[in-house]
């Protein structure tokens, strides 16, 4: 019987918690959905990361990749305060630089 109501203790804590945090991101003025999407976003930014710095040179099917991804990473850091990205900035910059070249060489190209 103890252990029950341990178990009852803690699934209650942790819905409390639960709800504590999306209370918190209601109140800063973000929706649900959108800190999801930043959260997947913050992943694929650190793939991006490493793709742009090991690859110098990609194939123009990689690159339209590259230019996609980043594009998604852009729109959903942009739904979020920069305050909850700050220490994720230099990654952002750097894909940010290689997105940029990738436009102009393409560009350039064309």
């Amino acid at each position: 019987m103890e252990i029950l109501l341990i178990i009852y203790i803690l699934v209650f804590i942790l819905f409390a918690l639960i709800l504590y945090a999306i209370i918190q991101i209601k109140l800063l003025g973000i929706k649900i959905r959108d800190f999801w999407g930043f959260i997947e976003a913050n992943e694929m930014l650190d793939k991006l990361y490493k793709f742009a710095i090991q690859y110098q040179k990609m194939s123009p099917q990689e690159q339209v990749i590259y230019l996609s991804e980043a594009e998604k990473i852009f729109t959903a850091f942009d739904k979020v305060p920069k305050e909850l990205w700050d220490e994720e900035y230099e990654k952002y910059k750097q894909v940010l630089k290689k997105y940029n070249d990738i436009k102009m060489l393409r560009w350039v190209s064309n």
